[in-house]
């Protein structure tokens, strides 16, 4: 059994956990074999993030599952308030010593470099936080990856790269032909608009 545990606090990016909770849910629906899912705050109450979207979180910080996964996100919020809650970094920092893999979408990768795992590694974020993240030091980052694995550290690009590095991971634990299931299930074939106008 895989539990897969996915952070958010105000203003995290909705499809920065949204994608991966449903490659996540859609592994454990065609195993059937107990895999699980869960979304942690710092609070019970629902959080609202970065597009609007509230959800309600299954469990807090100090009460939790154990997690051979965790998940980061980023948005607005991995960008400002929670870089400076120890709560959250300090939580990260512990849980990341304990988890089989420890992953991140997006900007998410500032936090956990503000908590350590990151710090030293070769990470993947945003197109727009390349910088930011290379000049806090101790980090190489990539810039032409969707995803980047470093050990058990596996950080992606903006947004719906999260999808991409979710379905390597449950590749990774659970074999690459089930992930294709999962990818074939959720119909995630990307054929994106526009990607071959001229420019204009």
């Amino acid at each position: 059994m895989t539990t897969y545990g996915l952070l958010v606090f105000e203003d995290a990016e909705e499809l920065d956990f949204v994608g991966p909770w449903e490659v996540f849910t859609a592994s454990a629906m065609l195993r059937g074999e107990g895999d699980r899912a869960a979304l942690i705050a710092e609070r019970s109450e629902p959080v609202r993030c970065a597009k609007g979207m509230r959800v309600v979180p299954d469990h807090v910080l100090d009460d939790h599952p154990k997690l051979d996964v965790l998940l980061v996100p980023g948005g607005r919020g991995a960008r400002e308030a929670q870089l400076f809650n120890t709560s959250v970094t300090g939580w990260i920092a512990k849980v990341a010593g304990q988890a089989d893999w420890v992953t991140s979408v997006c900007t998410g990768s500032l936090l956990l470099h503000a908590a350590g795992p990151a710090k030293g590694r070769r990470v993947a974020t945003h197109w727009a936080s390349e910088d930011n993240l290379e000049a806090r030091g101790d980090v190489t980052v990539v810039r032409d990856a969707r995803y980047v694995v470093d050990g058990n550290l596996v950080t992606s690009q903006g947004v719906s790269a999260g999808i991409d590095m979710a379905l390597w991971l449950i590749g990774r634990i659970h074999g690459r032909d089930h992930a294709r299931s999962v990818r074939r299930y959720i119909q995630y074939e990307p054929a994106p608009p526009y990607m071959a106008d001229a420019p204009d």
